[in-house]
C-alpha cells in the first residue's frame, strides 16, 4: 500500500490550504504562522510560477513580501528565473516622475535596512527638488510639492517587506493612537531613550526586531515640522 504525502501527515494541510489560511487569517494570527510557513519553504518553492498567482502586486499587503523575503533566502534564483522577475522586483512600484524604485525592493527583499533607508532619504531629497538635493535635506516646506504616488510607493514598499512594521503610514498610525504627540512617538518608535536621541546610524536598530515605526528614518533634529509634513501629506489622506 504506498501512502500519499497527505495520509502520511493527517494532521497538516496541504501548503496550498496552509497558504491560504495565511492569506485569510487576520493579522495577529498571521503573524503566529511565520515560522510555520518558513518552515516549510521547500513546499512554496515547489509551487513553482503559481506560487504568487493569489497575490496582487499592486496591493499594499505585506503577506507575499515575506513569503518572498523566504524563498529569496533559501533559493536566490527563483524570483528571478520563476518567477520572471529580473530585477528582484515583484511589487508595482509606480513613479510619478519615472524613478526606478527596485535597488530599494532589492534592499528590503533582502532586509538590508541601514541601504533601504539611505536610498530612501535619497529619493526625498530628489523628489523635493533641486534645492533640497544640493542642501543634503529636505525643508519642510518642499514636501507637499513631492508626488503622492512616489511617496505611497516608498510607503508601500516599506510596509510590504517588513510584515507590516515599518513605513510612513504605520509611523503615522503610532502619532494617531497616541493622540498625535511626537514627544511620545520619538521614544515609542526608538528615535529617542530617556530624553537622548539615537545617534545616527550605529545606534539605531537595523533589522526586523526593531521597533514598530523605527524606519524609515526622517532627520528629527530638523523639528517636529517635516516628520509632520511628511506623515500629513495628501498621498497619505486616502489611506485608511
Amino acid at each position: 500500500l504506498i501512502m500519499t504525502e497527505e495520509k502520511s501527515h493527517p494532521n497538516q494541510e496541504s501548503i496550498e490550504e496552509f497558504l491560504e489560511a495565511f492569506k485569510m487569517a487576520s493579522e495577529r494570527k498571521r503573524l503566529g504562522l511565520l515560522n510555520g510557513l518558513e518552515e516549510r519553504v521547500e513546499e512554496l518553492l515547489g509551487l513553482g510560477s503559481t506560487l504568487m498567482s493569489g497575490f496582487d502586486p499592486g496591493v499594499c499587503d505585506w503577506t507575499p513580501g515575506f513569503i518572498l523575503q523566504v524563498i529569496h533566502k533559501t533559493d536566490k534564483d527563483f524570483i528571478r528565473n520563476t518567477l520572471n522577475c529580473d530585477d528582484l522586483s515583484w511589487f508595482d512600484s509606480p513613479s510619478d516622475v519615472g524613478f526606478d524604485y527596485s535597488p530599494l525592493q532589492r534592499f528590503l527583499l533582502n532586509e538590508s535596512y541601514e541601504d533601504a533607508d539611505r536610498f530612501t532619504s535619497s529619493k526625498l531629497r530628489e523628489l523635493a527638488g533641486e534645492k533640497a538635493v544640493k542642501r543634503g535635506y529636505v525643508y519642510f516646506s518642499e514636501v507637499e510639492s513631492i508626488p503622492s504616488i512616489d511617496l505611497s510607493t516608498l510607503d508601500k514598499l516599506w510596509v510590504v517587506y517588513s510584515r507590516g512594521k515599518f513605513g510612513f503610514t504605520v509611523q503615522a498610525k503610532i502619532l494617531d493612537s497616541l493622540g498625535g504627540r511626537y514627544d511620545k512617538l520619538w521614544p515609542r518608535i526608538g528615535w529617542k531613550k530617556d530624553g537622548i536621541w539615537t545617534r545616527y546610524p550605529k545606534a539605531f536598530n537595523w533589522s526586523i526586531e526593531a521597533p514598530n515605526g523605527h524606519m524609515p528614518l526622517v532627520n528629527q533634529l530638523r523639528g517636529v515640522r517635516l516628520m509632520d509634513a511628511l506623515l500629513n501629506h495628501q498621498g497619505f489622506k486616502t489611506k485608511s
